[in-house]
C-alpha cells in the first residue's frame, strides 16, 4: 500500500522533470537552473479536499468500527465469565462456552481483516484521486515560476535531497494553490471538548522540512 503511494507520488512529482528536459535549450538561454522541492505526500494530505474527503470515509467506517467494538465487548464478557465461573461449570457448558468465545474470535478477527482491506482500498482511491489533481497543479505552478527541476524531499525512506534552502520548499504553496483552485472551504475547527478526528494515518502524512 504505502509503496503504491508512495511510487504514485513520486511519479507525479516528477512530471515537470520530463517537460524541463524537453526544453533544454530554453531553460539554458534563460540561465541556471531553478529548482524546488517539495513533500509530495504532506502536500496532498494536507489539501482541504483531501481532509474533508478523509472525514467523509471515517464516518462511513463509523458503523463497523461501532459493530467491531460490540463484538470485542461479548468477547471481553465471555472471557470474564469462564475466568469466574469456569471452575463451577459442567465439563459440557464449559465446553460450549469455549467455544462460543472462539468463534467469536474467529469472527472479530475475520472482519477486522476484511475492513482493514476495504479501508486501505477506500483510503488509496481517496489519495490518488486528489494527488493526480494535485500533481496538474504543481506542473502548473513550476511552469509559472520557471522551475527546471522539482525534487519530492518528503518521504524520509526515499528522500534524495541532502540540501535545501527554505526558499525552495514550495510545498505550502502548492497546498494554498490548490485549495485557491478546487474552491474546497478548510475543515470546521472542532467544538471546545470535542475529540478530534484521527490524522490520516494511510498512506503516512510526512511534515519533513527541506534539510539543511
Amino acid at each position: 500500500m504505502k509503496h503504491s503511494i508512495t511510487l504514485a507520488a513520486a511519479l507525479l512529482a516528477g512530471l515537470p522533470l520530463g517537460a524541463a528536459a524537453q526544453t533544454p535549450a530554453v531553460a539554458a538561454a534563460d540561465g541556471p537552473a531553478k529548482i524546488a522541492v517539495i513533500a509530495f505526500q504532506a502536500a496532498v494530505t494536507q489539501t482541504n479536499e483531501f481532509q474533508r474527503n478523509f472525514a467523509d470515509l471515517q464516518k462511513k467506517y463509523e458503523p463497523k468500527r461501532a459493530e467491531l467494538k460490540t463484538l470485542n465487548d461479548q468477547i471481553q464478557a465471555l472471557q470474564k465469565q469462564l475466568q469466574s465461573q469456569g471452575e463451577t461449570l459442567s465439563d459440557t457448558e464449559r465446553a460450549s462456552r469455549s467455544k462460543s468465545l472462539n468463534d467469536k474470535e474467529k469472527e472479530m478477527q475475520r472482519q477486522q481483516e476484511d475492513d482493514q482491506n476495504d479501508f486501505q482500498q477506500d483510503m488509496q482511491q481517496t489519495f490518488n484521486g486528489v494527488a493526480s489533481k494535485v500533481g496538474e497543479v504543481l506542473i502548473a505552478y513550476s511552469k509559472d515560476h520557471n522551475f527546471t527541476l522539482v525534487l519530492d524531499g518528503g518521504d524520509q525512506q526515499t528522500q534524495t535531497v541532502l540540501y535545501a534552502n527554505d526558499s525552495t520548499n514550495i510545498t505550502k504553496a502548492i497546498i494554498d494553490a490548490y485549495n485557491l483552485k478546487s474552491g474546497v472551504p478548510a475543515p470546521a475547527a472542532p467544538a471546545a471538548g470535542a475529540p478530534k478526528p484521527a490524522a490520516p494515518k494511510a498512506p503516512a502524512q510526512h511534515t519533513t522540512t527541506p534539510q539543511h
